[in-house]
């Protein structure tokens, strides 16, 4: 397997990269983007975007709208702070925010997990693939569902 090397990140690096990433792609670090991105953090599994507006609106005793955190999700998406596990309308923080490469997630149907290996070469193949059929992928998004091996145990 061809793994793409990176740095992971927990707790205050993992804010502080995410932080740094978000401007260095152009954009602030605002008061509800840093809650949004924070709660997202918390969660072990991926989370929706309703699920992040209710823990928020319950945190700050006033409502957070699900559009809001959808625009907010949708930017971080953009600026790879965040991955979007697509078969769930999920969302699962990026530990690595910064480092551009294409995951390929497994999400265990049983408990929900979601984890993720790099294979720049599976991916890569993807695209050459792609391209010689004449389609411009912009980039591939490659999701395993089955049982993690805790659930298979």
């Amino acid at each position: 397997m061809a793994a793409h090397g990176h740095r992971e990140h927990t707790g205050e690096a993992l804010t502080g990269a995410a932080r740094e990433a978000l401007g260095n792609a152009g954009e602030q670090w605002t008061g509800m983007r840093a809650a949004v991105f924070e709660e997202l953090a918390r969660h072990e599994r991926p989370a929706s975007a309703y699920d992040i507006a209710d823990n928020l609106s319950k945190a700050r005793g006033k409502r957070v709208a699900p559009n809001s955190v959808y625009r907010i999700l949708d930017l971080f998406v953009r600026t790879n702070l965040v991955n979007r596990i697509e078969s769930a309308n999920a969302y699962l923080v990026n530990t690595h925010p910064g480092c551009r490469h294409d995951c390929i997630f497994m999400i265990c149907d049983a408990c929900g997990q979601a984890s993720h290996f790099d294979d720049d070469r599976l991916t890569g193949e993807l695209m050459s693939a792609s391209r010689a059929a004449g389609f411009r992928a912009d980039r591939p998004i490659i999701e395993l569902r089955g049982t993690c091996g805790n659930c298979a145990a």
